[in-house]
């Protein structure tokens, strides 16, 4: 048995240098396949940038001569024809035109346009005449659903006078052109994807290549339309160094190792001393009288277990005062969606808690991110109720209809499409400040509850959302507004809501498009309500509100043009309460007018100034048994008839029936006059680095000196006159100091903002301040 063991072991060590031989081979031509890889890279990514231009001129001069044929027939139609006939001027131009699919002519004012059903009449439709009358030059192509799951290429142009077109031609022709085009360009080993929209988050059109390959941020413009071409790279599977020369030199070294061993092993050497001779087993036994005891064989350490995969790293930043936040594909990925919802469904399991809702909005990134948190719930062992898109308040809503306490909104609220987050809610308490940060801390140490298998089930609670506010809040006489939902989750319910109550409702981009077309959904930028002030005016409607991303913020427009700044709308809600609910607690954010404290007492309630944040905001409420609250931002929090969370739809709701219930029938416009307001700014922003806001709001607590004024340090800088106020403060979610200024006249206001001024340099002579 001996001889038989030891035989076998010459026969194993005489194999070695083949094994050797073959890995060192093997390893060789991996390296030279990795040196090539790291050549060619470069040249594939130019390939595929060069196939992208190739496309982007390819559709520019398909769809100038779309544009062309069309400028043409259009040149030779009276305008007065037009005017008279514009059915009929629109069959002549089509017979004229045999590849058009429509042809339809509007007035210069497009006066029908803002009028018209836009369920029936077509969003986009609307929104591209819309957007003609502002646009410089000719309007940009695009493209709309043909209504039969297809599309069509969409030109807008001018009948008459560039700067003031007596018509305007509406025309679809066929994209089948533009299809043609784009698939007829070889995209080399990677893709091109044909989007519409301004990035990457926009809605893809067309796709030809690698579904492999990894697509850019930005993709070229196509001129003359909003379409643009975005490049994909072709995904190269480099594991080493990327440095050609350093690779080449391990494949050739590994080359010649494995040629070498497997020269020696054709070529076999004199024995040398230690060397065991290939002996036979009869010669064993011949020349030993007995058999040895073998040797006990040496104890083998236990092998080391092998390393634990390396954990998903984890942005820090992304965990905000009120939310986590990022930019999707970066700092914020589906895996790390998991792991958020594993460290959720941790501190629920801690809590006693089963079970959660989770929606989302309507951007691009929303199903793949709110599947991967509901993914990380349930193995968390948390039951998990998926509502699908819907604004961030029907999810609040939903924790209340079905009893969990919980809920996840994943959304991004108003920010640009790349970015998405999420708002928490665990046993009625929506997290905030150390309870986010505690989230991280689970994930960077890997507390995290696992192996759970925790339910998934569907609902549609939106129709329970809307019956519920619409039998207890009712408009007395029926006015008519226009509802801006700057493409956001609110279009899908928000229309129906104030229609319910009994509302005449003019849709204002309200299909949902995770792309925002035409403009960011945060009503607190001025510039966001210019498309919303034109439709008023134009419509002749009583009202103009528009809602933010994720619809719990509240904007409000005059027939006159006037922004309602949401201090002056806090100060109508709190009549209104106050006039049911005597002696309430109004609460309202740092940034409000110095006027509301009055209006608040004046109708009996008893104000209170707090921190901004809606997170924060909606603590205090808990903690005083407030019946409603406001933020200068647009949030606003019912207690009195609904939650106590903050609802921008709910909210429009209860400003439409205060407007419509005045006994003296006045206007909304003759309503808000009874609202104070002073002169004021919007919020100054002044950028910073990441942690210098807060470090120099610190030190300007310490040094800054405002004489006679009353100062409010609970978030910021506040200091109070009599006839106004000022207010530095770091925001909690991007770096910067947000700044605001309110005082009863322009005299008074500049005062403030010199001593503003003055102290806010004395700290950092560097700043540069918008004022």
């Amino acid at each position: 048995m001996s001889g038989r063991r030891l035989a076998t072991s010459i026969e194993w060590r005489s194999l070695l240098p083949l094994a050797a031989g073959t890995l060192l081979l093997l390893g060789g031509v991996f390296c030279l396949w990795q040196t090539w890889q790291i050549a060619d890279e470069s040249s594939a990514i130019d390939r595929v940038h060069a196939a992208q231009k190739q496309a982007v001129d390819a559709l520019a001069a398909e769809i100038a001569t779309q544009r062309g044929g069309v400028e043409k027939v259009l040149n030779a139609v009276d305008p007065a024809q037009i005017a008279a006939d514009p059915v009929q001027s629109a069959a002549t131009v089509r017979q004229q035109l045999p590849h058009a699919q429509a042809v339809e002519f509007y007035s210069g004012t497009l006066d029908e346009v803002l009028h018209a059903n836009y369920r029936t009449f077509g969003y986009g439709k609307a929104a591209q005449l819309m957007a003609a009358q502002t646009a410089d030059g000719k309007p940009p192509a695009q493209t709309v659903p043909d209504g039969h799951g297809g599309r069509v290429l969409s030109l807008v142009l001018p009948v008459g006078p560039v700067t003031r077109p007596s018509a305007w031609a509406w025309v679809a022709m066929p994209f089948a052109p533009v299809q043609q085009r784009f698939e007829s360009i070889d995209p080399a080993s990677g893709r091109l994807e044909l989007r519409q929209g301004d990035d990457r988050g926009d809605m893809r059109l067309l796709a030809k290549g690698s579904l492999s390959a990894m697509s850019e941020m930005t993709g070229v413009p196509v001129p003359g339309t909003t379409l643009n071409v975005v490049a994909a790279q072709p995904v190269a599977y480099i594991v080493l160094p990327k440095v050609w020369p350093l690779t080449a030199l391990f494949g050739l070294l590994c080359l010649g190792g494995g040629l070498y061993l497997f020269w020696l092993r054709g070529h076999p050497r004199s024995k040398r001393v230690g060397e065991v001779e290939d002996v036979s087993l009869p010669d064993l036994i011949d020349s030993t009288p007995a058999p040895a005891r073998p040797a006990p064989a040496p104890r083998l350490a236990t092998p080391a277990p092998p390393p634990a995969p390396a954990p998903v790293a984890v942005d820090p930043t992304i965990f905000r005062a009120y939310d986590v936040r990022g930019v999707v594909g970066k700092s914020l990925t589906k895996e790390v969606a998991r792991l958020l919802g594993q460290a959720i469904g941790s501190v629920m399991r801690e809590k006693g808690l089963p079970e959660i809702v989770v929606g989302r909005d309507g951007r691009l990134s929303g199903p793949e991110l709110a599947g991967a948190l509901a993914d990380g719930l349930r193995e968390a062992g948390i039951d998990v109720i998926d509502l699908g898109a819907v604004p961030t308040p029907v999810v609040y809503y939903a924790a209340y209809r079905f009893n969990t306490g919980c809920g996840v909104a994943v959304t991004g609220s108003h920010n640009p499409p790349d970015y998405n987050g999420f708002k928490i809610v665990v046993g009625g308490e929506t997290l905030a400040e150390s309870a986010i940060q505690d989230l991280y801390q689970r994930i960077a140490s890997n507390q995290l509850e696992q192996g759970g298998k925790g339910n998934l089930r569907h609902v549609d609670v939106v129709p329970d959302y809307i019956e519920r506010i619409t039998s207890d809040v009712q408009a007395e006489r029926r006015l008519k507004v226009v509802v801006d939902c700057g493409n956001g989750i609110p279009g899908a319910v928000a229309p129906q809501v104030l229609e319910g109550i009994g509302c005449e409702v003019i849709p204002l981009y309200c299909d949902v498009d995770g792309t925002f077309p035409n403009h960011h959904p945060d009503p607190s930028d001025p510039h966001n309500l210019e498309d919303l002030i034109f439709a008023v005016k134009q419509t002749g409607a009583d009202l103009g509100v528009a809602f933010d991303g994720d619809g719990d913020r509240l904007g409000v427009v005059t027939k006159d043009g006037e922004i309602i700044f949401p201090d002056r709308t806090l100060m109508l809600f709190a009549r209104d309460v106050l006039s049911r609910q005597p002696g309430a607690t109004i609460i309202y954010d740092v940034k409000c007018t110095g006027h509301l404290k009055g209006q608040i007492l004046d109708a009996g309630g008893s104000p209170l100034m707090w921190r901004t944040g809606h997170s924060l905001i909606k603590a205090k409420m808990r903690e005083t048994g407030a019946e409603l609250a406001g933020e200068m931002s647009g949030h606003f929090f019912f207690k009195e008839r609904w939650y106590g969370f903050d609802d921008g739809i709910y909210a429009g709701a209860r400003l439409m029936e205060i407007l419509s219930s005045d006994p003296e029938e006045r206007t909304p416009e003759e309503i808000f006059a009874t609202c104070p307001k002073g002169v004021s700014t919007p919020e100054l922003k002044v950028d910073m680095a990441e942690g210098a806001h807060y470090r120099f709001i610190e030190k300007f607590r310490q040094v800054a000196s405002f004489g006679d004024a009353t100062l409010t340090t609970i978030d910021g800088v506040r200091a109070d006159w009599p006839d106004g106020w000022g207010l530095v403060r770091p925001s909690n979610t991007t770096p910067i100091l947000v700044l605001r200024f309110d005082a009863d006249n322009a005299a008074a206001l500049a005062r403030i903002q010199a001593l503003f001024r003055e102290q806010l340099l004395a700290v950092d002579p560097s700043l540069k301040l918008p004022f």
